[in-house]
């Protein structure tokens, strides 16, 4: 099977580079996922194990290959440690066909525009690339952080979608709705 074309192997900002996963990301993706401050939200998506990792990298892959697009990973300019993950995926929510809008970082670039810049870079993308397919991000009612990197990238209320997720109550952001 031939892979897709890719879409953006590579998206840059003024500040950041967000570069498709390689194996080496494997440590990065531990060591974001593990951390209970990052998946505090949703601990279905904490990762304990090196194994746990690169399953999820393999996912990660994979999804790439499919589509041409996925999670980026997300790293300063002229830096080589990633800071965290943000890209989209396909998705369906209320029989609606879309990609979500994923995010999540190291606490120790929290408050400093990181993720906000990154998920702005990504709809752009996907507004050039995808324009017809609807952008949602799922975040919960307390995580008030993840929904103001939402708003920053230009995603709006839309409480008749929100649902109950894997691990609770979703409200649901989007843009570029029907």
């Amino acid at each position: 099977m031939t892979e897709p074309a890719l879409y953006a192997a590579e998206l840059t900002t003024d500040h950041l580079v967000l570069r498709r996963p390689v194996p080496t990301d494997v440590a990065a993706i531990l060591a974001v996922h593990r951390d209970p401050r990052t998946c505090r939200h949703n601990p279905s998506d904490a990762l304990r194990t090196r194994a746990e990792a690169e399953w999820l990298y393999r996912r990660w892959d994979e999804r790439w290959q499919r589509s041409g697009f996925g999670y980026w990973v997300v790293r300063g300019r002229g830096a080589e440690q990633p800071l965290g993950f943000c890209g989209v995926k396909p998705t369906v929510l209320g029989g609606l066909r879309g990609l979500n809008l994923f995010y999540r970082f190291d606490p120790a670039c929290w408050g400093r525009g990181v993720a906000g810049e990154a998920a702005t870079a990504v709809v752009a993308w996907a507004g050039r690339e995808l324009p017809r397919l609807p952008l949602i991000a799922r975040i919960r009612p307390e995580n008030l952080a993840s929904q103001r990197v939402a708003e920053k990238a230009g995603l709006t209320r839309a409480a008749h979608l929100d649902e109950i997720g894997e691990d609770g109550l979703d409200w649901i952001w989007a843009r570029n709705l029907p």
